[in-house]
């Protein structure tokens, strides 16, 4: 693990730097409530508009007709394209789902670079496998403050997943998300694992054991 990043990791160990984080803008598209909205929102989704709606409790055939009427009105707002792929994918139309999932993919849309990094990831739902490309898009949703992000592209980059790709993978970085995810969240069992996961950075690299002492 160590060999992917010696020269990265050299360069912010020694420079002190810290994680790059982004910043999610909502004001570039409408945020006001949809049918679609309605029918499809995602629960994880930190900026849906509606109360998320679970697989086994979506109506396919009333969530399609009402994404697919709301991205007609409004193709440029990820959001409601990123619901319209959840529901093509849902209802086993994975084919339909890609070029939305493609457009909310492209706007960065946050909620959108992880679900797309875990279809790669697995190489499901008509999603082609693409480990290196999953990889992008999960360090890309950490960037953003997904949780789900955060953790689980430390858990797969510790894992050993990205070996070959270029992703940057980068112990402050790693620990960046970790205590960020820390900061944002309260459950015991992510309280946990992320503790586990801390400890598991600090062990592949234990030179930021020095860095964690200065930093508190």
């Amino acid at each position: 693990m160590k060999a992917i990043c010696v020269a990265a990791c050299g360069l912010l160990l020694a420079g002190g730097g810290r994680a790059e984080t982004l910043e999610w803008d909502t004001s570039t598209y409408s945020q006001q409530v949809t049918p679609c909205d309605i029918e499809a929102s995602h629960g994880d989704d930190p900026y849906s508009v509606a109360p998320g709606v679970s697989q086994q409790e979506m109506d396919y055939d009333r969530a399609l007709a009402a994404c697919e009427a709301a991205v007609a009105a409004d193709p440029g707002n990820p959001r409601l394209r990123y619901q319209l792929a959840r529901v093509y994918g849902y209802s086993g139309q994975g084919e339909k789902a890609y070029p939305h999932r493609e457009a909310a993919i492209a706007a960065d849309y946050p909620q959108a670079l992880f679900v797309n990094g875990y279809l790669h990831f697995l190489g499901i739902n008509k999603a082609r496998k693409d480990i290196c490309r999953a990889g992008s898009l999960f360090r890309r949703s950490a960037q953003y403050g997904r949780l789900a992000g955060q953790m689980g592209f430390t858990r797969y980059a510790l894992d050993g997943a990205f070996e070959g790709c270029d992703v940057a993978i980068d112990p402050l970085e790693l620990m960046e998300f970790l205590r960020e995810a820390e900061d944002s969240n309260s459950g015991y069992y992510e309280s946990m694992l992320i503790g586990m996961l801390k400890k598991e950075v600090n062990a592949n690299w234990p030179e930021l054991k020095l860095m964690e002492g200065e930093n508190t």
